[in-house]
């Protein structure tokens, strides 16, 4: 029998496949890395693409019983996908999954060309604003070259669009001015190469000793036509999203206004987001009117860029409040603490000139959505110093407070925020204030002296005594989970309150721990989070 004929890509198939390609990844990670200059030179295409497929292989190596390898590929990469070439990466497995999964009997070269096809299809649509010359455009190549071949058997076409691809790669620098000046062929296409180069060694049982990965060559001249690399935008956000089908044309129209390098991939109600902006707060928001953000990644995206850096002073947490006993907190758990007025925004020239005196790593906690525009704008001014610098999102000092518990100053800077943000994620917020005027809310009319329950900036309950709101905010927020219930009492919250809740929650909550700290705050006789 022809090894052509022998050529099988069934479930054990798919999950050598994704194991070797996710070795093979790791072997060339720092080469791929090396040739990362767009859209952004961030040195981390072949990390973010190993540890794509490295999720994906280990969702293969434990799935949900009676799933399809193929369905279960394309989740798990999705679920663990890394930047923007994984992000694409995990379209494609998306892409195979459509056609192939559910089939009575393995794919031959034509059913597997068209899944290539299809793929190819997908991701390019999953991109805002398509780039020739990047992963997009070796993957069309592959697929064309995979159909040219797939008569003769899918030895033959996974050959074939191995071969297309890697033609395709040697062309990028021609296609994109960056990579002429750069002299380096597109990162995220070296890497689909190699994932390609895996599904050939598995179809046919023909291992190479090594993954070719172009080495950097010296820059040629640069092309009229091509399109220049965007600049500008400081920040990497990443989330997944539960939303509605729906729901996401208009999120993607309200990134797209706010920053580049746009791929939101996914379905059936569960997406990736990635994009590149300046205003991390706000591509978070927009994922939050479109459905519920979770897994939210943000990093500083640390291009080389020439000219004179601040000097090396070390990482700092600043955290911004207005009351005394939170300011407190704050300097206990490490952070430099800028203060504002009850209900002002500090001044930015004040929060830039503490952003820049802090250190060269710099993450900023705003603690309100108020200040959370104004961070970003202070932020942008000091980095005219040289600064690496990274507003959290947190919109409530529970969730500083929780940003700081999982800081460390030992991480890399990129990670640290990462996990900095996944823990203000995390944490639901709450608070009680007592109404100054009537008011129509979200929970009916309030009159001057009721006590407001408000849960993440809603009127969630309206009540007559301050114990009563709040435990029943507590328990609706609790509803839906919680092991760590943090309790802040302020300035004006009666005696006994907070041992009260305690109180409550020994008895409807033994599991959940609590921690209550003085707060001092003016305006909230209570501050809520739930963890």
């Amino acid at each position: 029998m022809a090894l052509d004929d022998a050529a099988v890509l069934d479930g054990a198939a798919v999950r050598r496949w994704c194991r070797l390609a996710a070795e093979a990844l790791g072997r060339t990670r720092a080469e791929i890395d090396a040739l990362n200059v767009f859209p952004v030179p961030d040195g981390d295409t072949g990390t973010n693409l190993h540890l794509t497929v490295l999720a994906a292989a280990d969702a293969l190596d434990e799935p949900p019983g009676g799933a399809d390898p193929w369905r279960t590929l394309a989740q798990g990469a999705l679920l663990g996908a890394r930047g923007n070439s994984g992000v694409i990466l995990s379209q494609v497995f998306r892409g195979l999954a459509d056609v192939l999964a559910g089939l009575e009997a393995p794919p031959d070269g034509v059913v597997f060309a068209a899944a290539l096809d299809h793929a190819s299809v997908l991701a390019r649509g999953a991109v805002e604003h398509p780039v020739e010359g990047t992963i997009l455009s070796v993957l069309a190549e592959a697929a064309t070259a995979c159909a040219a071949a797939s008569g003769t058997g899918l030895a033959a076409a996974a050959r074939a669009a191995s071969a297309g691809a890697r033609h395709a790669l040697r062309r990028t620098p021609g296609q994109l001015d960056v990579l002429a000046r750069s002299g380096v062929v597109d990162a995220g296409a070296a890497g689909l190469c190699v994932v390609l180069d895996a599904l050939v060694a598995v179809v046919t049982d023909e291992y190479p000793e090594r993954y070719e990965v172009p080495p950097r060559t010296a820059g040629t001249p640069a092309a009229a036509g091509r399109v220049p690399a965007p600049q500008g935008f400081g920040y990497e956000v990443m989330y997944l999203l539960d939303a509605p089908d729906d729901a996401v044309h208009t999120l993607r129209e309200r990134l797209d206004g706010l920053g580049d390098s746009l791929v939101v991939v996914g379905g059936d109600g569960l997406w990736n987001v990635h994009v590149h902006v300046d205003d991390a707060g706000a591509a978070i928001e927009a994922g939050m009117a479109a459905g519920r953000p979770h897994r939210i990644r943000v990093t500083y995206l640390d291009a080389a860029e020439d000219g004179p850096h601040a000097p090396h002073t070390g990482r700092a947490v600043i955290a911004v409040t207005a009351a005394d006993g939170l300011a407190a907190l704050f300097e206990e758990s490490g952070a430099r603490v800028v203060r504002r007025e009850p209900g002002a925004v500090p001044p930015l020239a004040v929060l830039a000139e503490a952003i820049l005196a802090a250190g060269d790593e710099v993450a900023v906690l705003p603690n309100e959505p108020e200040v959370l525009a104004l961070a970003e704008a202070a932020a942008e001014r000091a980095r005219d110093g040289g600064a690496r610098i990274a507003v959290v999102p947190t919109k409530a000092s529970v969730q500083g407070m929780a940003a700081l518990a999982v800081h460390d100053p030992l991480r890399r800077f990129a990670e640290d925020v990462i996990e900095m943000t996944r823990a203000a994620g995390a944490t639901r917020f709450g608070h009680l204030e007592v109404a100054a005027q009537e008011a129509v809310t979200s929970a009916g009319l309030c009159r001057p002296g009721d006590v407001l329950g408000l849960i993440e900036g809603d009127v969630a309950t309206i009540g007559e005594d301050l114990a009563a709101v709040a435990r029943d905010v507590l328990d609706r927020m609790l509803a839906g989970g919680g092991e760590l219930v943090t309790l802040i009492p302020g300035r004006h919250a009666p005696p006994g309150l907070a041992a009260g809740l305690e109180d409550h929650l020994r008895r409807r909550r033994p599991d959940a721990e609590v921690g209550v700290y003085d707060g001092d705050q003016e305006r909230y006789p209570l501050l809520i989070g739930v963890e």
